[in-house]
């Protein structure tokens, strides 16, 4: 994992703005209609083509492949492990799952669908097995070709951890939580394994340690959840056995939406749960007003020093572009909590977490390269801010 020895590096979450044509192909898939396989893999090499060179070009140094051929960065997987389909059951369970507790105090509050242009959540149906390597091996390939090319200072992939495919994958088989999330585990550590192979960085993406407090999880008290965020980790950590801690970042989130987040839990008191997360980087969110202020808790944490930070400079919600100023002055509260080489400058969470038809994204596309130069401009103030 490059790191930010000579300037503070800038990277992002992971899902960035799909062009139109993969994104009438992804729909169609995932409703069930024929795509020809040759037409999709084309889009798709095409879109991670384009979006790693316009990463680069905006001064983005660790750059990923923006989840092009992912209809979401979680219920992709069924395409890939055996055990997981489409279900009636499921469907109406993930209704129930996805209500967030500051919608119930807020029913006035009005927000869209959740989920890909209408489609429902999967099940898991029988026992789990990671079956079809062959559209994670074309990922792989996608994203190395681009890179070759683009020459970015160093490269990431996404993948869910097991917990939060607890979530959004509804366990209508194992009927224990303990023994599905292990389940998981075991599956997942084909795609982590192959990820962290190909030479490029791991993203576990856990908002299971975050969001999950407030919709799955709702009906725990804090002190059960931090119980059940504990498990999670120790789930991922025997996923992740055997892989370098230095090739492995984790990323938290509070879920990515414009919203009242009045019953996020506090940064301090999930932080050393995800600190126990076999992976050197911690990628959270320091950018939206619910969680912008929590730099100032983190004085009072013993944050690890082998713990790199990526706290969120840029919120992933609004369409707002945020000042370079604004971005550096960010960052530099993370600088000043453990010295600029511990720093890489990212956003509160991607730009395109789920495929939705039907309606415009919540950030437009255009302004997404706008924050991210914003983003490179800010860190470059920051870099030399810390060096005076």
């Amino acid at each position: 994992m490059k790191t930010s020895t000579d300037r503070i590096l800038t990277t992002h979450v992971g899902s960035l703005p799909r062009p139109q044509p993969l994104l009438d192909l992804l729909i169609r898939r995932e409703k069930g209609e024929a795509v020809d396989a040759a037409t999709f893999e084309a889009a798709s090499a095409k879109a991670v083509d384009d979006i790693v060179a316009q990463q680069v070009s905006c001064g983005i140094d660790v750059v990923g492949d923006g989840e092009m051929s992912k209809p979401s960065y979680t219920m992709y997987v069924r395409h890939r492990v055996k055990g997981i389909t489409m279900s009636q059951e499921a469907a109406e369970r993930g209704r129930h799952i996805m209500v967030n507790l500051d919608a119930i105090d807020h029913p006035d509050y009005g927000r869209g669908p959740v989920g890909i242009a209408g489609v429902p959540f999967p099940g898991c149906v029988g026992d789990l097995s990671y079956a079809d390597k062959a559209p994670l091996e074309r990922d792989l390939a996608h994203l190395k070709a681009a890179t070759a090319r683009a020459k970015p200072t160093d490269v990431f992939m996404t993948a869910p951890s097991p917990g939060i495919l607890t979530r959004f994958i509804v366990d209508l088989h194992y009927n224990d939580y303990d023994k599905y999330l292990q389940a998981l585990a075991e599956a997942m550590k084909t795609e982590y394994r192959a990820i962290v192979g190909a030479g490029f960085n791991l993203q576990i993406d856990a908002p299971d340690l975050g969001s999950a407090r407030a919709n799955q999880h709702r009906d725990k008290t804090e002190k059960e959840f931090i119980a059940i965020a504990e498990k999670n980790v120790e789930a991922l950590n025997h996923a992740l056995e055997g892989l370098p801690a230095d090739s492995i970042r984790l990323h938290i989130c509070w879920g990515n939406y414009e919203g009242p987040h009045t019953h996020d839990i506090a940064l301090t008191k999930i932080i050393g749960t995800c600190f126990k997360a076999k992976a050197r980087a911690f990628s959270f969110e320091g950018a939206n007003p619910r969680h912008e202020h929590e730099w100032e808790d983190l004085k009072a944490i013993k944050i690890p020093d082998d713990k790199v930070l990526i706290p969120g400079v840029i919120d992933s919600t609004t369409n707002f572009v945020e000042h370079p100023k604004l971005v550096a002055q960010r960052i530099g509260h993370y600088v000043d909590l453990v010295g600029r080489d511990r720093v890489i400058a990212g956003a509160d969470c991607g730009f395109g977490t789920f495929v939705t038809g039907g309606g415009p994204p919540i950030v437009a596309p255009s302004i997404v390269w706008a924050k991210f130069k914003s983003l490179a401009e800010g860190a470059k103030m920051a870099t030399d801010r810390a060096r005076r």
